[in-house]
């Protein structure tokens, strides 16, 4: 299940773009079904299964004509666990090639349709 989401940044490219951070509670949990709809100002995601609100942004005038005229958004999701995303205190290069080894992370982007309230 999820544990909390936040919207870092909101840009308008082709569409209206939402970076978004998903903090899960287990790293075998799967179930993020996220709707999204606008009332108002406010963009909001919330759970399709339960229909619980688990973020929300208010959009400023340009996104609000985009939003409106795509009637679609863009989340580009990065998925995150507590206690295994984290930041690293001790770095283990790779003598190879001089780089460091990187935390696993499971990033994700879709279009999704945008319900107007």
């Amino acid at each position: 299940m999820v544990d909390s989401v936040e919207i870092s940044r909101v840009n308008i490219r082709d569409t209206v773009s939402f970076d978004i951070s998903v903090w899960m509670n287990h790293p075998d949990d799967w179930e993020f079904r996220p709707g999204l709809s606008v009332e108002g100002q406010n963009f909001i995601i919330s759970d399709l299964n339960d229909g619980s609100q688990m973020a929300s942004i208010e959009l400023d005038d340009e996104q609000m004509e985009t939003i409106q005229r795509d009637r679609v958004a863009e989340l580009r999701v990065k998925f995150q666990v507590h206690g295994m995303h984290g930041k690293m205190k001790k770095i283990h290069p790779i003598i190879a090639d001089g780089k460091a080894k990187k935390l696993a992370t499971a990033n994700w982007k879709t279009t999704q349709s945008v319900q107007f309230n």
